[in-house]
């Protein structure tokens, strides 16, 4: 019975690695790397994730990356370990894709996934080992990547203040919608070890599968909550400080640890 519920755990990272990912530069070139910390329902940390971004807004270029991997007892029991990295064209509150791969290493099983997004909306992606039914050309027309889906809502919720908006994604392997919607303005109190304290944006998620393998449908959170704030005094940005996620074992909770960038250097949670 442990086995399955921290394997459970794992089956959400996809989702939490790309909430955690995508955050819009805070200059023309800026580099932001930050840390997230994700605790099981066990109140245990069952993973670590680590986050970069590059970005010029001139010529408007950017390139994210996120990698994660089990820690502590969980990792003894499931180790597991992921790459992901996406690259594409930013544009005025919104980024578009060029190609995105990853990596992901699971008890030494090994899947490799990878799209590139034509300016057309022609999206051609691959899997392997391939998933038992495949995503048609059709379908993936206009998709993006789930890193570049989260970016696209940092930079529409940086200029516009909403989260409204609905990503069609497609990573090579899965074809789902991500639908956000507004939460309102909250304040927040010191919680799970981490010492942020202010006033936060919920943007509230829910992810639709179109086409995804049966074996696999529960890879990724079901919906939830993320928590934005401005956290660089001046700068118009906004960054993710939690995260409460439902899924088949129940919420997990994932907390900002650190953010360094050319403008801040934070840390939020030991």
């Amino acid at each position: 019975m442990k086995v399955r519920r921290v394997t459970g755990v794992f089956r959400l990272a996809a989702a939490l690695f790309c909430c955690a990912a995508p955050i819009a530069a805070a200059n023309a070139e800026d580099r932001i790397a930050i840390k997230i910390d994700v605790i099981g329902p066990l109140g245990m940390r069952v993973l670590q994730m680590h986050s970069l971004l590059e970005a010029e807004e001139n010529p408007g270029r950017y390139a994210v990356s996120v990698d994660y991997a089990t820690t502590g007892l969980a990792g003894m029991m499931v180790d597991q370990k992921t790459y992901a990295v996406a690259h594409g064209q930013l544009v005025p509150g919104s980024a578009v894709p060029a190609s995105f791969r990853n990596h992901t290493s699971r008890n030494g099983v090994e899947r490799d996934s990878q799209v590139r997004y034509s300016g057309d909306g022609t999206v051609q992606g691959s899997s392997n080992p391939p998933p038992s039914t495949t995503v048609a050309p059709t379908a993936a027309r206009g998709t993006v990547d789930n890193l570049s889906a989260y970016l696209r809502l940092e930079r529409q919720l940086a200029t516009r203040g909403t989260c409204a908006l609905t990503v069609p994604v497609f990573d090579g392997r899965h074809l789902y919608d991500l639908i956000f919607t507004d939460g309102g303005q909250q304040t927040l109190k010191p919680e799970g070890g981490q010492n942020f304290e202010g006033v936060a944006t919920a943007c509230k998620m829910t992810r639709y599968n179109r086409t995804v393998d049966e074996a696999e449908k529960d890879e990724g959170a079901r919906d939830g909550t993320i928590w934005y704030a401005r956290l660089i005094p001046g700068s118009n940005m906004m960054f993710p400080v939690r995260m409460k996620l439902s899924t088949q074992i129940g919420t997990v909770d994932a907390y900002l640890a650190e953010l360094q960038s050319s403008k801040a250097n934070l840390k939020l949670r030991n």
